[in-house]
């Protein structure tokens, strides 16, 4: 990699925490804006570094529930991307924790538990590639946070399937 490209992603990922500290100071709308034209920017096929970063945070400046979820799914394909073996690649893997915690939480407020358990287990399987740090343990807290909230969630009842109510 030449530095010229180098210096571009250190801006694009620059560009991401300035877009990231509006979002954490409240002006929601503001970041999503900056985030949407980084988005538009670097495109589908741009860094799955920069396109997980950026689809994960785009997910937390979202109003509607459906919309975050969508952009944490994106967020999750990007980390998968980024995959060439059998796993993530180490600078992916320390994500998968909060990708999956941040899916669980997305189907939490669209009342689907079962689909939120499934992905706080995933969550939960993949905190080894945390560190013992402020990061780290805030993830791990915040499982174990909405794994307790869930314990109190009735499980869903089997729904069905169209196809058998006629």
């Amino acid at each position: 990699m030449t530095e010229q490209q180098e210096a571009s992603e250190d801006a694009v990922m620059t560009r991401i925490g300035q877009a990231a500290i509006l979002l954490h100071a409240g002006d929601r709308e503001e970041a999503r804006n900056r985030l949407g034209e980084i988005w538009s920017e670097i495109g589908a096929q741009g860094d799955s570094l920069h396109r997980c970063t950026l689809a994960h945070y785009l997910a937390d400046a979202q109003d509607d529930p459906a919309e975050e979820l969508a952009w944490d799914l994106r967020a999750l394909a990007a980390a998968h991307a980024d995959s060439d073996g059998p796993g993530p690649p180490s600078a992916v893997r320390v994500f998968y924790p909060s990708l999956h915690l941040s899916l669980a939480a997305d189907y939490v407020k669209l009342r689907r538990p079962e689909a939120a358990r499934i992905h706080l287990a995933r969550a939960r399987a993949a905190t080894g590639a945390l560190a013992d740090d402020g990061y780290g343990n805030g993830v791990r807290a915040a499982i174990a946070r909405l794994e307790r909230r869930l314990a109190e969630e009735p499980a869903e009842e089997p729904r069905p399937f169209p196809e058998q109510n006629q």
